[in-house]
């Protein structure tokens, strides 16, 4: 591992480190903020959307004030593998290829060489963290925005038994249902949608997944409210399988960090409630 940046903020340290990725097959980047104390401290791991990496949240989030205040590790992976040899959407779209492995392996050639973010951020990135800093790994929690809300989601659900928390904002949350999903998905994996189940939060609710806490705040000035995110389905699978869901709809908000940032000191405070208790 390197660590190529560092900054003092809030009374603890905002690190990006690289490292050489078994999974992807590629270097990989993922920023961490570490408080003050000696841990071990809880975590909290962060998924970012569609065109991002760990730069988009670790500058607009606004999450250090609430994680230094709760003692509270703050990991942000990148979104998909990077590098000259890694293939990337033919017509250089945004919602495929760099900057968009929706947290899944893929099955494809020639995205399975390079595009396995689900066991990237499941098992190897955790795997190596708990090496190096002073995470607590039975008190975590994970949280993520739009295709990284479906990361989060999806992870959540299929690793209960890991994570005391779930949120997400504006996720993608029934892919095997909208335009971005069903593209992804279809790549990625193949055309059997029986083996997107285990990528969409709806279905995997409905085959019995469950977490013991899950949040989701949405923009209801959100262009992609309708025909992308699609809340509604999450509510009703929620509903209908007795899954607990604090679901908030916010008038005058939209997609943005913009949006993220205003909510996102409320996310953490309720993560903390339930990593300490």
């Amino acid at each position: 591992m390197e660590r190529i940046n560092r900054w003092r903020s809030h009374g603890g340290w905002q690190e990006v480190w690289r490292h050489d990725s078994a999974e992807t097959g590629t270097p990989m980047e993922f920023s961490i903020f570490l408080p003050d104390g000696e841990g071990p401290m809880p975590v909290v791991w962060y998924l970012s959307g569609l065109t991002c990496n760990w730069s988009n949240v670790t500058e607009k989030g606004e999450f250090r004030a609430a994680c230094a205040k709760h003692g509270l590790i703050f990991v942000a992976p990148d979104t998909s593998p990077r590098g000259e040899a890694v293939p990337d959407d033919p017509e250089g779209a945004y919602d495929f290829g760099l900057g968009a492995g929706f947290y899944v392996d893929s099955t494809r050639a020639p995205w399975a060489t390079n595009y396995r973010m689900r066991s990237y951020v499941e098992t190897e990135l955790p795997t190596l963290l708990r090496q190096h800093f002073p995470m607590d790994m039975d008190r975590q929690a994970i949280m993520g925005h739009s295709m990284g809300g479906h990361g989060a989601l999806t992870i959540g659900l299929r690793n209960a038994a890991r994570f005391r928390s779930v949120s997400a904002f504006a996720p993608i949350c029934a892919p095997t249902e909208c335009p971005w999903g069903q593209k992804a998905l279809g790549q990625y994996l193949g055309p059997d949608q029986e083996t997107w189940a285990e990528y969409d939060a709806c279905r995997l609710i409905e085959g019995g997944a469950r977490v013991a806490a899950l949040k989701v705040d949405q923009g209801a000035a959100d262009g992609f409210l309708d025909n992308q995110l699609m809340p509604g389905k999450l509510d009703a699978a929620c509903k209908a399988a007795g899954q607990p869901l604090e679901l908030g709809l916010h008038e005058g908000y939209d997609h943005s960090y913009y949006f993220i940032s205003s909510f996102m000191g409320a996310h953490l405070d309720w993560h903390a409630a339930h990593l300490t208790a």
